[in-house]
């Protein structure tokens, strides 16, 4: 059966975008293979955050993935942390990805380029490595990530050859999946630039009220010119609504275009805040009654023993690799 891996880092508020790139598709793997998806809170460490607010986003991601439709039944469900594999698998493989491949990792430069040498830790520098070891610990097939993201899935499939040139079939080879439709929402205030968890005017965080979401949305930047059409080049405001809309009505962009010929820009706002609101509102009303009741705890506590007894089975088989002594 297919395996298929995915987790969210606990690291700023989710956005709209993180429901449509992430949340809203999880729930449709769970009949289509073995689905373990997971809190990445121990890649949360890898830049300064403050205990609580680590806490309270672990708690909000959880409680997110149950309320867009994860069965704790279909799908195991899970914290990081709560799998020590997840860091013993990472003290091997680290010695298996070389300096000069993970200085040249996108996302290690763009966020170290706006800090001091003192202030970058080892985690974000060997962010690759951990994530690998989350990927290549379920023996997972697809892993289902953000453009941003596939260049990680690529460094841990040059890590599989490598390790496995040396030591045989060991590792399973993963596939990176991303959704064509939706793959990238951008910022309202600034659609040039991806939605990112740092923007209050331009981000759609998925805590926000309904008000708060429409009057965003609304007061979203367009372009001149008076058609409703995707043009991501001429019209990257216009583009970026058609795209949320399309995505979250599951239908394709041009689709979307038709619905919308001889609209003017304020109709078709107010058509794409409708959708929003009509997806979202059940949607974060069934987080309020998971994150009131608790039940959550107890998905994460059954995910993490489930998870552990597939993550152990992996640590295992590379430690005999590798020849580290067994002593049971």
């Amino acid at each position: 059966m297919t395996r298929i891996l995915s987790g969210i880092k606990p690291t700023g508020q989710l956005t709209l975008g993180n429901y449509i790139g992430a949340l809203k598709r999880f729930k449709d793997f769970q009949d289509s293979g073995e689905v373990f998806i997971f809190i990445a809170d121990l890649h949360a460490l890898t830049l300064p955050i403050d205990p609580e607010v680590l806490k309270e986003n672990s708690r909000d991601i959880a409680a997110f993935y149950l309320a867009s439709g994860l069965d704790p039944k279909k799908a195991t469900i899970f914290l990081q942390s709560s799998v020590s594999a997840h860091a013993e698998l990472n003290a091997i493989l680290q010695n298996y990805l070389y300096m000069g491949e993970l200085r040249r990792m996108t996302q290690f430069k763009d966020k170290s380029a706006k800090m001091n040498d003192n202030q970058i830790g080892l985690g974000l520098f060997a962010y690759p490595v951990l994530m690998a070891s989350d990927i290549l610990l379920y023996d997972a097939n697809i892993v289902p990530v953000g453009e941003d993201q596939i260049q990680h899935v690529e460094i841990t499939r040059d890590l599989v050859n490598r390790f496995n040139h040396r030591y045989g079939d060991i590792l399973v080879m993963p596939k990176a999946q991303v959704n064509k439709v939706g793959a990238r929402i951008m910022s309202l205030s600034d659609p040039t630039k991806k939605m990112s968890k740092s923007d209050p005017k331009g981000d759609i965080f998925l805590k926000d009220d309904m008000k708060t979401i429409r009057k965003k949305i609304m007061s979203a930047v367009t372009d001149l010119g008076c058609e409703v059409k995707y043009d991501p080049e001429n019209k990257p405001g216009i583009s970026n609504l058609l795209t949320i809309y399309a995505a979250l009505s599951d239908i394709s962009i041009s689709e979307a275009e038709e619905r919308f010929v001889g609209f003017r820009y304020g109709d078709f706002k107010k058509a794409v805040a409708d959708k929003v609101e009509e997806i979202l509102g059940p949607f974060k009303a069934r987080y309020e009654e998971i994150l009131a009741s608790g039940e959550y705890l107890e998905v994460l506590k059954e995910g993490a023993k489930k998870a552990e007894e597939i993550a152990n089975v992996t640590l295992k088989r590379v430690q005999k690799a590798v020849g580290l002594l067994p002593i049971e």
